[in-house]
């Protein structure tokens, strides 16, 4: 009796960590993370392998993991979104079956997924990523493979902090087992470069269908920045826009977002990458919010300032103005061919221009005491996305062009000017003549940002029992 129940609850257990209804149909296809690798390969050097692990597992708290994050570049080129994971591409086709890829994966065990979700195994990874030649990560040891016959082993960083493990098929056995066969003792600093240098020329243009997925990334935080610039008052605290932003970009489908949210009112706005997040009022003062939602991987950098009482007061009015104008002078030169270092140039001369017209600063070297920060990144898997920065922008690369000015208190200027800090970022397609401002759903005029104040919101109707 005791074993029918076994093999019941067993059966119920198999059975429900292998059926999943209601899921995205729109994530990246296997067909367009199979054109990557392909293209991948191409970039290969002769007679080399290029070998890619998943990111680890985190611990967050005890024994609770952070949420999972894949690996860009291992997702960008496989689908795959688990730790405990190997991918191995070849130049040319190995053995008699002369194949040209391995992936090796986490095995499946129907007790564990029960704890902590399904796996996608050996029969998940050939059906649902394309692939015809898939391990179990404990395979990764026994598998045939002279690495020392490449000329070249491609790889990127290794991580140093991976957690030793017993277990046959974790990262760290993964990593020791490639450390072996592979005889590396210490870091080739040239694989490593050639590894950044294949993944930053593929991964800085962006293809057709990536476009869509970054589109709608994009549109949904400006919805989000738009519902918080209608919602937002002097009694609403960082705090409560973050939770506004947070709960746009799930209604939408986003898995979160892309980076940690920036929501800092008055002083807090002028510390570059604050995310406490934690005033329990705004006050009278102006709200930098720098929010992007993560969609399918794909993360937007969307940054709006606006007044939390709705008027811009004529000292936050001026240097708004100036960080505009900054942003329009860019998008000038925001077409294929323009060197990426003229973006911040650019950036640069007029942000000096306005603030000693304002009387800030005098000698235009100063302003990078207010405005210390470049004026532009790549976007696309990782908020500051793998390119080239030393080159010329490209058809179909996407760059933030964000300009900013922070004057925190006690800054040497008139006091009048204290705890004024202004970013305004935008996501920028570049075309072959002109761009297109991806970002553009969400005003940055500030005569615009005062009119869609003046709007009500959804959740201003939104009451809960006080505690």
């Amino acid at each position: 009796m005791k074993q029918f129940l076994f093999l019941f609850v067993f059966a119920l257990t198999t059975s429900f960590v292998q059926s999943q209804e209601n899921l995205p149909t729109d994530y990246l296809t296997k067909e367009f993370h199979q054109g990557r690798r392909e293209a991948f390969r191409n970039l290969m050097p002769a007679n080399s392998a290029a070998v890619v692990f998943s990111y680890p597992e985190r611990v967050f708290s005890k024994d609770v993991n952070y949420n999972y994050h894949a690996n860009p570049d291992m997702y960008y080129l496989t689908g795959y979104k688990e730790p405990d994971a190997v991918l191995l591409l070849f130049k040319e086709p190995q053995g008699t079956e002369k194949y040209t890829e391995v992936l090796f994966v986490r095995e499946r065990n129907a007790q564990k997924e029960t704890w902590t979700g399904r796996r996608l195994g050996i029969e998940g990874a050939k059906s649902k990523l394309g692939f015809t030649k898939v391990y179990n990560g404990k395979d990764f040891n026994t598998f045939e493979i002279d690495f020392k016959k490449f000329d070249k082993i491609i790889y990127d960083n290794i991580p140093t902090d991976v957690e030793a493990s017993k277990n046959i098929d974790n990262l760290y056995s993964l990593l020791q087992s490639f450390k072996t066969k592979a005889g590396i003792i210490a870091e080739d600093k040239a694989s490593v470069d050639l590894f950044n240098n294949i993944t930053n020329s593929l991964r800085e243009i962006k293809t057709p269908e990536e476009l869509v997925v970054m589109r709608k990334t994009v549109k949904l935080s400006c919805i989000a920045h738009n519902e918080v610039m209608k919602a937002v008052g002097p009694d609403m605290s960082e705090n409560e826009a973050d939770g506004i932003h947070a709960y746009v970009h799930r209604h939408y489908g986003a898995e979160g977002e892309g980076y940690p949210p920036i929501i800092g009112a008055g002083g807090n706005g002028c510390i570059l990458h604050y995310n406490d997040n934690n005033a329990t009022k705004i006050d009278n003062q102006l709200l930098l919010m720098d929010v992007g939602s993560e969609y399918h991987g794909y993360s937007a950098d969307v940054t709006r300032t606006i007044p939390a009482n709705g008027k811009f007061t004529e000292e936050q009015k001026a240097i708004y103005q100036i960080v505009y104008e900054a942003q329009e002078e860019v998008f000038k030169l925001c077409k294929e061919g323009t060197p990426i270092q003229d973006l911040n140039k650019r950036s640069k001369e007029v942000v000096a221009a306005g603030l000693i017209k304002l009387g800030i600063i005098t000698d235009p070297k100063d302003a990078r005491i207010y405005y210390p920060h470049g004026c532009s990144h790549f976007l696309g898997l990782d908020v500051h996305d793998k390119g080239n920065y030393m080159g010329t922008l490209k058809e179909n690369m996407i760059l933030t062009v964000e300009p900013g000015i922070y004057i925190p208190a006690n800054s040497k200027c008139d006091k009048k000017w204290w705890n004024i800090g202004v970013r305004i970022e935008d996501d920028i397609l570049m075309l072959k003549d002109s761009y297109e401002n991806l970002s553009a759903d969400s005003p940055r005029k500030w005569q615009d940002i005062e009119a869609l104040a003046k709007q009500k919101s959804t959740f201003n109707d939104m009451k809960f029992p006080k505690i």
